[in-house]
């Protein structure tokens, strides 16, 4: 297979692009990315493969998608531009990316006959649907412009699932984390937020309270349902949306203890105000993607975070 992956210098598309490329029965692996906030260096190991071709491009470009995705076989569409924080700061850019980007790939698919689509989506679209684990046809309002661009996402996938006779697969990512996820930037994620203020010997700062939970899923798993769906056979398993998780929950004081517990530190921490657009409580019902994708998340969150800390150690050794 020749697979394309928009946004393949991102943290869960460069660690979807390394284990394609460990897979015999994939012939070329093609990486589009602006590089907005991808970064070429999350393919430094796999840049001297023949297999794999990098296009800096934007898929906001019809002609782009059209020129990249030409011979492809399936699409890996990882690109947008994340962070409810930011949405709620420039809703017009989020929107630029995540929905005219979107359906950018989703007309050239059409255009070029190509029927698989994996799109990555979010548990944000579960929004104020206060009920636990999140179940996949059961959604509320959604929050933040973010979590919009991402159900507008879906409402499209399946329009062209049921008008152009395509194969759409939506996975709905419940707080991913790992290797390649970057803890720079004013809208860096947690888990990287919090191991870099660690590994300084200083207090990470939680947003209100400390109560607030996540169903946090190592990459790995991520990767392993994006594999699965690009791959499937499964007609049952078409224009169907999907949580991607681990099924349990952590909150953001036990995170922090868990950070402190790998390191053996033992720093405080300190709370500042709750943020607008975040949803309290995220949990996610696996098992539709478990019977219909063959999902089976292999590392949980200690084991994740013992992986993401040793990285994030070597990445600081490199750039201090």
């Amino acid at each position: 297979m020749k697979i394309i992956i928009t946004g393949g210098a991102g943290f869960i598309g460069s660690n979807i692009a390394r284990a394609l490329l460990r897979r015999e029965d994939v012939e070329k692996v093609t990486v589009l990315d602006n590089l907005l906030t991808g970064n070429i260096e999350n393919l430094a190991d796999i840049l001297d493969d023949h297999r794999l071709e990098f296009v800096e491009g934007d898929i906001r470009n019809m002609d782009t998608c059209l020129k990249v995705f030409s011979g492809g076989d399936a699409i890996c569409h990882q690109a947008a531009l994340g962070s409810v924080p930011r949405s709620i700061k420039n809703p017009v850019l989020t929107n630029d990316h995540n929905i005219t980007g979107t359906l950018n790939v989703f007309t050239a698919a059409r255009d070029l006959d190509i029927k698989r689509v994996v799109y990555a989506s979010s548990s944000s679209v579960y929004g104020d649907e206060a009920n636990m684990p999140k179940v996949e046809s059961r959604v509320g309002r959604p929050l933040s412009p973010y979590a919009v661009t991402k159900k507008v996402s879906e409402l499209y996938a399946d329009n062209f699932g049921a008008l152009y006779d395509m194969e759409m697969f939506g996975l709905r990512y419940f707080n991913i984390f790992g290797p390649y996820q970057s803890p720079k930037g004013a809208y860096a994620a947690v888990i990287p937020l919090f191991v870099q203020a660690a590994l300084s010997g200083q207090p990470a700062t939680i947003n209100g309270d400390g109560s607030f939970s996540r169903d946090f899923t190592y990459v790995d798993n991520a990767v392993q349902a994006n594999i699965n769906a690009l791959f499937s056979k499964e007609s049952t398993a078409y224009n169907q949306v999907y949580n991607v998780a681990c099924g349990y929950r952590t909150n953001l004081n036990e995170l922090w203890a868990m950070i402190n517990t790998v390191l053996g530190t033992n720093i405080e921490v300190q709370y500042g105000p709750e943020r607008p657009g975040d949803i309290p409580h995220s949990l996610a019902d696996i098992s539709k993607a478990e019977t219909l994708l063959d999902y089976s998340p292999s590392v949980d969150i200690e084991t994740g975070l013992k992986l993401t800390v040793a990285y994030l150690k070597n990445y600081f050794s490199k750039v201090n």
